[in-house]
């Protein structure tokens, strides 16, 4: 899992490259859980494909089983709304482009 993490890590690192680099600590950090989470999120969704979003449950031998929600979808949906969170953070410390004159005469 490590040497996967660490390849999600070059791939977002080459991604952001352009970040400044007074900002690039705080990118590091960011850049680094995730990397983490992508991974999880790939992991957990190769298992929800494989298992579906639902099981049978019951809580005791004479209730009935219902469907009820996995719990590694609960993982999933967490994990994906912090990663992102992460990716926005990460998107917002890129430089911002400079409108080309013709965006300029065209009012964008």
């Amino acid at each position: 899992m490590e040497s996967r993490v660490e390849t999600e890590a070059k791939r977002l690192r080459n991604l952001f490259k352009s970040i400044p680099q007074n900002q690039l600590d705080v990118a590091e950090g960011l850049i680094t859980q995730a990397a983490r989470l992508r991974i999880l999120l790939d992991d957990n969704w190769k298992d929800i494909l494989e298992n579906g979003e639902y099981e049978k449950f019951k809580q005791s031998e004479n209730q009935v089983p219902y469907d009820r929600k996995r719990p590694i979808v609960e993982n999933y949906d967490n994990r994906d709304k912090t990663y992102q969170s992460i990716i926005k953070q990460l998107t917002d410390l890129l430089p911002r482009a400079k409108p080309d004159r013709k965006s300029k005469l065209l009012g964008r």
